[in-house]
């Protein structure tokens, strides 16, 4: 959850949602996203929008954030009732930050009971939480099992020390086996977070990484490259020649290292940065993001997009909790998307699946190029003919330059 707000049109106080928003709405799957904006340390790599102070006032305190996020809730679906839209039940919650698992699994397990109770939770319904390792115990991850979680998604990042001491990682890596058995005994699914190109990581580190992951035996692995953001410690660090500068092709190198051997290990790509050992396994409630599905997020700074209109609440938590307290929506803003707004998207996120992009959807110059993107290898001819655009290895190291070729000027 990026700590800068987009700019957008002001959002109405009372949070209601235009017409557009529930045209199609019964065929489109729901989702919540729910910001935890609490951190013990604050990573030198994060912009995300966290804090870590505990108390910060008012209902923004750790204390009583469960209670401030699940007032949210209800507004959400007074909202969503009032706006016209269907009543749907959730098939994907993911409670993200942050770190979720800074609160105690009893304030999570309510934030996830309340909005059951507003909308009702699908068979099979995929529940997640990130945490760090140093942050839960086989206590907290069988109260959340037994709330209805069902995966957790552990930030590892690395299994070498210099690196997570670069990327100011507070756990050990002889953590990371432990929580991995506790969640198991819970009958928790478990995907594992690494990032790469960390300076000062060399290949035979990233290796390690990665092998050391994989011998967990995680249901999921995310591999994401590190991106310098203006404003982060990192960057700062990078700017005074503390320490190096990343480099693209070693991104790439590693990108290439870890799809050989994350694919080796039983577990499949199906999207840029994503593997799952089963197709069932993929994170649903990412898709649904990528996939132009509804969400609304709760909490500070959290994004939301239903049919098309998509706003993003106040940043700072005690602004958040005051606007609640008043009985008013905590948007700060909105965008109603326009149909080449929306369909630009679509080609940029769908692109970069496995099941990839009806060819269908680009306009008659990207379906052009669609000829050339085959004849430089970065798309596989099969899949083009069946009427898909499916990008290669290299293609999908090279996905936004592929979807800037196919999409108009």
């Amino acid at each position: 959850m990026p700590s800068t707000l987009p700019l957008g049109d002001p959002a109405p106080s009372d949070g209601l949602l235009p017409a557009q928003a529930a045209d199609g709405a019964a065929g489109r799957a729901f989702g919540l996203y729910v910001h935890i904006p609490f951190c013990a340390v604050r990573c030198g790599y994060c912009d995300f929008n966290t804090y870590t102070a505990t108390e910060l006032g008012g209902g923004a305190s750790q204390d009583a954030y469960a209670n401030t996020a699940a007032s949210e809730v209800a507004m959400a679906a007074r909202v969503l009732s009032a706006s016209g839209l269907p009543q749907r039940k959730l098939g994907t919650v993911f409670f993200g930050g942050g770190t979720p698992t800074l609160l105690p699994a009893t304030d999570l397990a309510l934030i996830l009971r309340r909005a059951i109770d507003q909308w009702g939770i699908e068979d099979g319904a995929e529940v997640t939480t990130e945490a760090n390792p140093d942050s839960v115990t086989p206590e907290s991850l069988a109260i959340l099992k037994e709330a209805g979680f069902t995966r957790v998604s552990f930030g590892m990042q690395s299994a070498v020390p210099h690196v997570l001491k670069v990327l100011d990682r507070t756990h050990t890596p002889s953590r990371v086996p432990q929580v991995v058995q506790w969640a198991r005994e819970a009958g928790l699914a478990v995907s594992l977070d690494l990032i790469y190109g960390t300076p000062g990581e060399s290949i035979a580190d990233w290796r390690h990484s990665l092998e050391t992951a994989l011998s967990y035996e995680p249901d999921h692995i995310s591999a994401y490259a590190l991106i310098i953001e203006d404003g982060t410690k990192l960057a700062a660090q990078i700017r005074r020649g503390e320490v190096p500068e990343i480099d693209d092709d070693d991104h790439a190198d590693k990108y290439e290292l870890a799809d050989e051997l994350i694919t080796a290990a039983g577990l499949s790509w199906y999207e840029v940065s994503n593997w799952a050992r089963t197709p069932g396994q993929a994170c649903r409630h990412n898709l649904a993001y990528w996939r132009g599905d509804d969400w609304w997020g709760i909490g500070p700074g959290a994004h939301s997009h239903v049919g098309g209109v998509r706003w993003w609440n106040v940043k700072h938590p005690t602004a958040y909790a005051g606007r609640l307290a008043q009985g008013l929506s905590p948007a700060a803003g909105r965008e109603t998307l326009d149909p080449e707004t929306r369909n630009v998207e679509r080609v940029m996120l769908e692109a970069r699946l496995q099941s990839g992009l009806a060819v269908s959807a680009l306009g008659a110059d990207g379906r052009h190029e669609v000829a050339g993107l085959i004849a430089d290898g970065l798309v596989e001819p099969a899949a083009a003919f069946r009427g898909r655009l499916v990008l290669t290895l290299k293609g999908r190291l090279l996905a936004d330059a592929v979807v800037r070729r196919v999409l108009p000027d």
